[in-house]
């Protein structure tokens, strides 16, 4: 299993915390003491928790150029038409996807095109499937101008646990469909908005694959 490297340093962190409380419990308790095998549980789940946390599976990408593919992976909690504020301020349709602490949390561009806004904005930590987190919480948007799909606004936010949104893009770069835009540590949720001429191709509920799961297609 591949671990990426924004966990680079919590997976040192928790190495060394971990093999502290091993050596607290040898040491410091007898064999049959009931605080041991806590303390070794707790140095067990500390560790894999934040390893499942930072994993980076492999993974094939669907690259179409008449679809929007879902950016994180996660549960699809709200699809609605909006009325956008920060960059259309007009209506469009805007789908969430909600990332677990168990999710993988990579975040994909979902289309390809130019990169033509990113701008991030402070914010709150409210939890991440609060409506209100998609206006009030930390968070990075980019709008990509595409082709086919014009322009789709792709905002990472933060949750109650998250407290950093790693972004890797810039304005005036080309998003490749698939590759890496960037990270979200510890619980957060993804919008996609898009124009309302788009198909919506998932439900409310749906589980949603990163790199893989159409989002919305091409009205025909």
């Amino acid at each position: 299993m591949k671990f990426h490297k924004e966990g680079r340093v919590s997976i040192v962190l928790a190495t060394l915390v971990s093999m502290i409380l091993i050596v607290i419990a040898y040491t410091l308790f007898d064999r049959g003491s009931p605080i041991q095998p806590i303390t070794l549980t707790i140095a067990a789940v500390l560790m894999l928790t934040i390893l499942q946390f930072f994993r980076s599976p492999p993974r094939r990408k669907l690259i179409m150029d008449d679809a929007i593919i879902a950016p994180a992976d996660g549960k699809v909690v709200v699809i609605e038409e909006v009325q956008d504020s920060e960059y259309f301020n007009e209506p469009v349709r805007q789908i969430s996807i909600f990332m677990s602490p168990l999710h993988v949390h990579i975040n994909w561009f979902p289309l390809a095109g130019q990169i033509i806004y990113n701008k991030y904005h402070p914010g709150k930590y409210l939890v991440a499937w609060d409506p209100k987190s998609s206006t009030d919480n930390e968070r990075h948007s980019i709008v990509i101008e595409n082709p086919a799909f014009g322009k789709v606004l792709v905002k990472q936010i933060a949750g109650a646990m998250a407290r950093r949104i790693v972004n890797y893009s810039s304005e005036g770069q080309t998003a490749e469909q698939g590759g890496e835009m960037g990270f979200i540590k510890f619980g957060s949720r993804v919008d996609v908005l898009i124009p309302l001429s788009a198909k919506v191709e998932v439900k409310l509920d749906d589980t949603s694959i990163g790199g893989q799961t159409i989002l919305a297609s091409i009205a025909e």
